[in-house]
């Protein structure tokens, strides 16, 4: 998108990120209320982002989001009988918060505009491997 100089359309995004146009509006429409990105209507309209790049980090954007979980993994069972299994799950919740924490906090000193940089760096490479 901010390669792009022009707004796209959800069913664009949606084709680049190989989900569901839906899932892109409802993603967009949060976005959108960080003031990270603006919609318009008609024609030329679609997605586009406002927001200055050098200072959107991906913790702003995980937290626009809702904060959603950072990690598909944890305890299985919320309250075992097992005195164990509580043992192991205790020192896996303290493991995963800690991770977490380390996770979002690294979040914090990652830029769109280096994400961008990172991208152009991968596109050009791309580029000439297939020359």
């Amino acid at each position: 998108m901010a390669e792009r100089g022009e707004p796209m359309t959800s069913e664009t995004l949606a084709q680049c990120m190989c989900t569901n146009p839906v899932v892109v509006r409802r993603t967009m429409g949060l976005l959108r209320e960080a003031g990270i990105v603006a919609s318009s209507r008609g024609h030329a309209g679609g997605w586009a982002i406002v927001a200055d790049l050098e200072k959107v980090t991906l913790r702003q954007l995980h937290e626009a989001l809702g904060e959603p979980a950072i990690f598909a993994i944890g305890n299985r069972n919320e309250t075992p009988e097992c005195l164990v299994e509580q043992s192991v799950n205790a020192v896996l919740d303290k493991a995963f918060a800690d991770a977490e924490t380390l996770l979002l906090d690294r979040f914090a000193n990652v830029t769109l505009a280096a994400l961008v940089a990172d991208f152009a760096r991968r596109a050009a490479v791309r580029r000439l491997q297939k020359d």
